[in-house]
């Protein structure tokens, strides 16, 4: 089972904000391949212009490159148009429409994410809580 992991959950540990602790233990155990996961390489690239400090920006990437259970799914310009297309026909933001997009396209049992946009799909939104009974 592989789950789709949404911005929002980096942003969550990453600010210290309420569900940080939740967040952080989700991805340890993706780290340790307790979990496979895949995050879209456009999640990383939004969460790197939040870190400003050069040394943190290294050791979050230094952390991605390492994890044993995440895979980076690098989209194409013709996955990028095609993401574009589904946005307007699902009525949901380019940053949502790309993590429903890679969740269908790498098979994902779940987008993992705290952004309730997800609700209703036909790929189920769960929380990092959620998931982590779930392992």
């Amino acid at each position: 089972m592989t789950i789709t992991i949404d911005t929002s959950v980096f942003v969550e540990m990453l600010l210290a904000q309420k569900r940080a602790k939740e967040s952080e233990s989700l991805l340890d155990a993706v780290a340790k391949g307790e979990i496979r996961a895949v995050v879209s390489h456009y999640t990383l690239h939004a969460i790197e212009t939040m870190i400003r400090s050069p040394e943190r920006l290294s050791d979050f990437l230094k952390e991605i490159e390492i994890s044993k259970g995440l895979e980076v799914y690098d989209t194409t310009l013709s996955d990028e148009r095609s993401v574009a297309i589904l946005s307007g026909k699902m009525g949901l933001d380019f940053d949502d429409s790309i993590q429903f997009y890679i969740a269908k396209l790498t098979g994902s049992s779940g987008i993992v994410s705290f952004d309730r946009h997800f609700d209703g799909l036909d790929i189920p939104r769960l929380e990092p809580s959620e998931m982590l009974a779930k392992k």
